[in-house]
């Protein structure tokens, strides 16, 4: 169970954190402000105005630490939304960890690396499609060999609904990119093939959930059979285990109103039902959007009545 935040400064999104994790929260889901998103540092004349607006800024192994202090990240599974800058910011969190004197084989958690759809939907990419494809082949390669329990990718279908995409289009985009990228990793000669398997495994995805909740319900059904045949038909792999559909969940945000907003959080309610009632296609962690996202960032209480209705529902 998680909830989306950061914010202002690093000290201040680590009291949150705390907060949060107190109240119940298991996991961290770190949002980065644009500036960080974008590779740049807070102090650059590009970052002003935009420096901890709709994140934390991250610029060094010293914001990374104040970030995560007084956190376990041995115990911790923790997802930073990040793209461009993914392998770097996985540098820092796992430069970070040893100096805590904790192991990069303990380390859990994901960073979402899905540069595809920064093109297609969202636009906060630094370097040109090939050579952006080329770096997640080599985080996802060194993830292989030196931090096993981390997801190297999230394959987002997330973002394309909310800049238009149909349930259909979201699985179909969605699965391409997990495919095209699959197969650079094996064309790169950098994994052998009895270890391949596990890079399959590692592969995780980002899922909307939206409004129309029929729909909903069966597009995770066809994202699960459908990852389940590509990776049996196309890479080999016979042990169903690596060939689960693990996937993250976000509620659709666009569908959101500032109009009577509290009204929101019986169409969170609602979307989140699509997605966690499904036959075969259990969410393996959820995050909501609060009730006020459609006017800004939300506060603690906000998020912790997010929470509360996560954890009515998996009662």
């Amino acid at each position: 169970m998680r909830t989306y935040s950061g914010h202002s400064t690093a000290a201040a999104s680590n009291e949150l954190y705390r907060t949060n994790l107190a109240k119940g929260q298991t996991g961290l889901s770190v949002a980065f402000d644009l500036p960080t998103q974008t590779g740049y540092d807070p102090d650059h004349p590009l970052a002003r105005g935009e420096v901890g607006k709709v994140g934390v800024p991250i610029a060094h192994l010293g914001d990374m630490a104040t970030l995560l202090d007084g956190i376990p990240v041995d115990s911790m599974n923790t997802s930073m939304t990040i793209n461009a800058p993914a392998a770097w910011l996985l540098a820092l969190y796992v430069a970070h960890a040893e100096t805590r004197g904790v192991a990069r084989s303990a380390l859990r958690g994901t960073t979402q690396n899905d540069i595809v759809k920064e093109y297609l939907s969202r636009g906060t990419y630094i370097f040109p499609p090939e050579p952006s494809r080329r770096l997640i082949v080599d985080t996802m390669v060194f993830c292989a060999e030196e931090v096993p329990g981390w997801n190297p990718i999230n394959i987002c279908s997330y973002h394309l609904q909310e800049a238009g995409a149909t349930p259909v289009q979201e699985i179909a985009f969605a699965l391409a990119t997990a495919v095209d990228v699959l197969d650079a990793v094996r064309d790169s000669g950098q994994v052998d093939e009895d270890r391949f398997a596990a890079v399959v495994a590692s592969v995780s995805f980002f899922v909307n959930a939206g409004i129309r909740f029929v729909e909903e319900t069966c597009k995770m059904r066809a994202f699960t059979a459908m990852w389940d045949e590509i990776a049996r038909d196309r890479y080999g792999i016979d042990d169903p285990r690596a060939r689960r559909f693990r996937y993250g969940v976000q509620v659709n945000s666009l569908g959101l109103t500032a109009a009577q907003p509290e009204n929101n959080m019986h169409r969170i309610g609602l979307e989140l039902l699509g997605v966690t009632l499904s036959k075969d296609a259990r969410a393996r962690s959820i995050q909501l959007p609060a009730w006020n996202e459609a006017l800004g960032l939300p506060r603690p209480w906000d998020q912790q009545w997010s929470l509360r209705l996560q954890q009515i529902l998996a009662h």
